[in-house]
């Protein structure tokens, strides 16, 4: 038995790598991706000054308008409308808001090769 595959194996051409032939092909390829990105802002102005505002009609006062000036109404049987605004160093206003921007792309490519 042992002689019959040393016999064997004697007769056997060797074994020989192929190497695929050809002239030309194609490669398609698809990527697909998303991204989100959510941002959040927080925005605070600050004054550094002050600021005074007075506005009104039938409305008088003596020197200049400001938050200690003494204001009266000129003719108690009209209308009258009085508005003062005062505001002082520190924050003047805060803005809070998030932001999502999900982007979404596609890539198709196709290589072409010959030989």
């Amino acid at each position: 038995m042992k002689f019959f595959l040393l016999f064997l194996l004697a007769c056997a051409s060797p074994a020989q790598a192929m190497t695929p032939s050809f002239t030309r092909g194609t490669m398609n390829s698809r990527t697909e991706s998303s991204t989100t990105v959510t941002e959040a802002y927080e925005i605070v102005e600050y004054s550094t000054g002050t600021s005074y505002t007075m506005t009104g009609m039938n409305i008088q006062w003596e020197g200049q308008p400001g938050p200690d000036a003494i204001y009266s109404q000129i003719d108690s049987s009209a209308a009258t409308q009085f508005s003062e605004t005062y505001l002082g160093p520190g924050i003047a206003s805060t803005t809070n808001f998030t932001r999502t921007t999900t982007i979404d792309s596609v890539t198709t490519s196709i290589s072409v090769f010959t030989q």
